[in-house]
């Protein structure tokens, strides 16, 4: 069981309410499930995707588990919809996905050394982001041919579909969306970004079982952050 909501919330109502970036929308919409511990946290997640309107934004918000309506929104404002599970029994559908798209850059030492922390792990490389239009369709194809890989196993996760080579593709150039988050460790806020590109296009589904892990799990890196949701009308080719 899953639903989708979505809620157009008014410029100043943000405002008022402290919601000035993507991490101040990720903490407020938490309330849309209340009383849910850490550890459930974790269990359930949700994804959700934040669009930009004319002196107000639309919020998207998909979970498993029913999200109910904050305080600063509207009853008329709200609107929730069950997913039912034919819904992702389609072959195609149109799609709308807004994603943080990077490539991982390893980090070496002066002699092309690996690096490692003190726990003896390797260092993470550096991620950057995407930009160049064809490396964004290729990071988009890759996607549904491998949507991440196991940590246990090693193995890659095939997303279970691809994008249809015959209808067309719209790229955006990438908007930097920055944040504020507290470093715990240095004890003060730290100020980021995320690099969004949205994608609309037409997806063929080449395996409805790891399609639909897809859909629920997001595309992408920076999930906590509105990126990785995608929204799906079914379409006849």
């Amino acid at each position: 069981m899953s639903w989708l909501v979505r809620m157009e919330i008014e410029a100043e109502t943000a405002r008022r309410e402290g919601i000035n970036d993507s991490y101040a929308w990720h903490k407020r919409l938490w309330e849309c499930f209340p009383g849910m511990p850490d550890k459930r946290r974790d269990e359930i997640g949700f994804l959700h995707r934040i669009d930009t309107l004319d002196g107000a934004f639309r919020v998207w918000v998909l979970g498993r588990e029913k999200p109910t309506m904050p305080s600063w929104c509207s009853p008329g404002d709200f609107d929730i919809k069950k997913i039912a599970p034919s819904f992702l029994s389609k072959r195609y559908y149109a799609f709308d996905l807004k994603a943080n798209p990077v490539k991982t850059i390893v980090q070496r030492g002066p002699n092309g050394e690996t690096l490692y922390r003190f726990n003896g792990k390797r260092q993470s490389g550096k991620r950057v982001p995407l930009v160049n239009p064809d490396k964004l369709r290729d990071w988009l194809m890759k996607k549904g041919e491998m949507r991440c890989r196991d940590q246990v196993t090693g193995q890659d996760i095939p997303g279970g579909f691809c994008v249809v080579a015959d209808s067309p593709l719209e790229i955006r150039p990438m908007v930097e969306n920055y944040f504020r988050k507290r470093d715990k460790a240095k004890g003060k806020d730290q100020s980021a970004f995320h690099g969004g590109v949205q994608f609309r296009g037409t997806l063929e589904v080449t395996n409805h079982e790891r399609f639909a892990e897809t859909y629920y799990s997001g595309i992408g890196s920076a999930k906590g952050f509105g990126f990785g949701l995608l929204l799906l009308a079914p379409v006849n080719l």
